[in-house]
């Protein structure tokens, strides 16, 4: 479960300016973690966002978390 987030993350050039953002959204992990941390829930940020689907809030979590480890995250950029 803790590399489900690699299939569901993505980077293209042409979307927000190449960030990291949910696959098939422009919802960079970023802005879910902050709406997380104002005390959004994940219904809340779902209504707000309705490009994410279940478990996107889930999915950025697991990205974070990586980051935190200092895991290696080797994304390319998509063109």
């Amino acid at each position: 479960m803790a590399d489900v987030w690699m299939e569901n993350i993505a980077s293209k050039i042409d979307i927000c300016h190449g960030k990291v953002c949910i696959k098939g959204t422009r919802v960079m992990p970023s802005v879910i973690l902050d709406n997380l941390a104002e005390g959004l829930s994940e219904e809340e940020i779902l209504s707000e966002y309705p490009s994410l689907k279940k478990g996107d809030v889930n999915i950025a979590i697991l990205y974070a978390a990586s980051l935190a480890r200092g895991d290696i995250i080797p994304l390319k950029a998509e063109s």
